[in-house]
């Protein structure tokens, strides 16, 4: 949808990413679509880049992609120049902790981060503790209490730890092989 409506993105070939579906990717924008126009999108293990794409064309004002496979990475920068959108976006070839860090020098909250690693490995619980510990020590001013972090994640992936890391569980959607997990800060 959006301005890069009906343009087909390259994705990378074989078992090394996981494309969301078009039918998951279009539920998730229709419940981020309130938050999306002006917002700072961070895609975390963005693989394509379809996620941080479909943000930026449907009024995001700027993206920050974040991929450790070098493959992936090209095709990223490929699919922004093809979308006209690469004055809009940031595209780092990184491992995800490393390329959070890189981002504690922004000044500004990221309204929506979006993560979607690869199932049952525990990254998104790693994310999330690196989140919270730098929250705590203060190096971390990009998240507050406002921030959106969404989670695609297998079904019987658990986030009963959440609560210990301050982050609360505000909406969950599943589907028939996955889910969208919503979190947010639990207090400011």
């Amino acid at each position: 949808a959006g301005s890069a409506r009906r343009l087909q993105l390259k994705t990378l070939e074989g078992m090394e990413t996981r494309p969301t579906t078009d039918r998951i990717k279009e539920t998730l924008f229709n419940m981020l679509a309130p938050y999306l126009y002006d917002c700072i999108f961070l895609d975390l293990f963005a693989g394509s880049g379809a996620i941080g794409i479909e943000a930026l064309s449907r009024g995001a004002k700027k993206a920050w992609f974040i991929e450790n496979n070098p493959k992936a990475t090209a095709i990223i920068r490929q699919n922004l120049d093809f979308t006209h959108l690469s004055d809009k976006a940031e595209v780092m070839m990184s491992d995800v902790i490393r390329g959070l860090s890189t981002l504690e020098t922004l000044k500004h909250p990221v309204d929506i981060i979006f993560m979607d690693p690869p199932y049952g490995q525990d990254h998104e619980k790693r994310v999330l503790e690196h989140l919270y510990a730098r929250i705590q020590d203060g190096a971390c001013r990009y998240v507050d209490s406002y921030t959106r972090i969404i989670v695609e994640a297998a079904l019987d992936t658990n986030f009963d730890y959440l609560p210990q890391l301050g982050f609360k569980l505000d909406r969950q959607k599943r589907y028939k092989t996955n889910q969208h997990v919503f979190i947010r800060m639990s207090h400011p």
